[in-house]
């Protein structure tokens, strides 16, 4: 089992970065595709796998409790196998985190019934489950609460439906297109959230056998099928740590090379940044930050292509950079702002309004303190932050950058950062 550490991220600022630096495979992606080699008993090799996420190991780990075997043959790829049938309870005592849904999903469309630990990791606001209590007994399944753990039965299997969702869940498009792939007829998930990492997903899947088409932002479309077998998957590059390295060379005024960048994946918050000063530039597989000024930021969070949930820390951080108020509308968890408050004690002036963050930026002008990360995102937004302050930034709890970040003290580092774990 990963033994988290109380971590200590030491940083002297202000500091200018250059380099270059490479993206690991995507944490949002690599969970949910752990996820789903619980449907089948055949092998499962995933490429450019993140090995060293915290969040990655703890996931393992739960496959290795409910029976699974996984190598890694390399430092970023994965075999999982098993020689017997999994287990349908996932006995676990460690950090749970939100995953356990998918596994629960998973566990379910397989074996006709499951049980996992209610879900954790970051705080975030009201994160419910209904969403997902709600496809499963669509599909015909039971749902109850026992202790701390959420339990699901369907005697004869599940049964393909139609889901229609209140409103563009990422979990709960992932669970439904997972339950669906063995569930018995067709199913349908009416205004499901397409991003990245759900194409990830479904790539994975029907590489796997599965039968999915997607029909836009409008509706997947999902046939059962009786059994899904082995496959090789490349997980995608992590657009979070794309513009984590996009948002570093900006707010520091330095040039940064980052290799495959995703794009396509990246096309409404690039172009806000643009607008706000980013000097950026395509290589032939890669993009290129030249500096740039930071301007005020206006953003909302939104679905995807829209600006992603986790993003809005980072432009925190660029706002901290920028001269003048800039404004951030969080539609996705409103009231995620408790990290501005870790930021307020490096000099940055902030007010809630509502579901609003005001912050009023004086480009630059932080000094070093000590703070501390209270989720992933906002972990890497105080390091931003201490890279451009005056004197030693202390992050306490920096365990939670580790859970989404690979090797992200050694990159800061490798581009000229003076940082240390404790």
């Amino acid at each position: 089992m990963f033994d988290e550490m109380r971590e200590t991220l030491r940083l002297s600022g202000p500091q200018k970065l250059s380099g270059e630096v490479n993206l690991a495979g995507a944490k949002n992606s690599a969970l949910r595709l752990l996820a789903a080699s619980i449907l089948t008993s055949d092998q499962i090799i995933l490429k450019n796998y993140p090995s060293q996420l915290s969040d990655a190991q703890i996931h393992v780990d739960m496959l290795h409790a409910l029976g699974k075997k996984t190598v890694l043959l390399s430092g970023d790829e994965i075999c999982i196998t098993e020689s017997e049938g999994l287990k349908t309870q996932l006995q676990w005592e460690g950090r749970s985190i939100r995953n356990t849904l998918l596994i629960l999903g998973a566990l379910t469309a397989r074996y006709g019934q499951g049980s996992v630990p209610l879900p954790g990791g970051c705080k975030l606001g009201e994160r419910k489950y209904d969403l997902h209590v709600m496809l499963l007994e669509r599909m015909g399944a039971k749902v109850w609460e026992e202790g701390d753990y959420l339990y699901a039965e369907a005697t004869d299997g599940l049964i393909g439906a139609d889901i229609y969702l209140p409103l563009r869940s990422t979990g709960a498009t992932e669970n439904a297109i997972l339950a669906g792939t063995l569930a018995k007829g067709i199913s349908r998930i009416w205004n499901p959230h397409i991003r990245p990492e759900i194409l990830d997903l479904i790539a994975l899947l029907k590489s796997m056998g599965a039968k999915i088409q997607v029909f836009g932002q409008e509706h997947i479309e999902i046939t059962g099928v009786e059994g899904l077998h082995g496959a090789e998957h490349q997980v995608i590059a992590d657009n979070m740590e794309a513009i984590t390295w996009l948002a570093a060379a900006s707010i520091t005024n330095g040039d940064i090379e980052i290799n495959a960048f995703p794009y396509r994946d990246l096309e409404v918050v690039l172009a806000h940044l643009r607008s706000a000063g980013a000097r950026l530039y395509q290589g032939d597989d890669s993009l290129i930050v030249c500096g740039g000024d930071c301007y005020p930021i206006e953003i909302s969070t939104g679905p995807h292509p829209g600006i992603n949930s986790d993003v809005q820390p980072i432009l925190a951080a660029w706002a901290a950079r920028a001269r003048g108020e800039s404004k951030i509308i969080d539609l996705r968890f409103p009231g995620r702002y408790a990290y501005a408050e870790e930021m307020a004690r490096m000099g940055v002036k902030y007010e809630v309004v509502g579901d609003m963050l005001k912050i009023q930026g004086k480009g630059g002008g932080l000094h070093g303190a000590e703070v501390r990360a209270l989720d992933l995102r906002a972990g890497a937004a105080l390091a931003l932050c201490g890279l451009m302050a005056e004197g030693e930034t202390i992050i306490h709890d920096a365990w939670q950058i580790s859970r989404g970040y690979v090797n992200f003290a050694e990159k800061l580092k490798s581009l000229g950062a003076i940082v240390s774990y404790e």
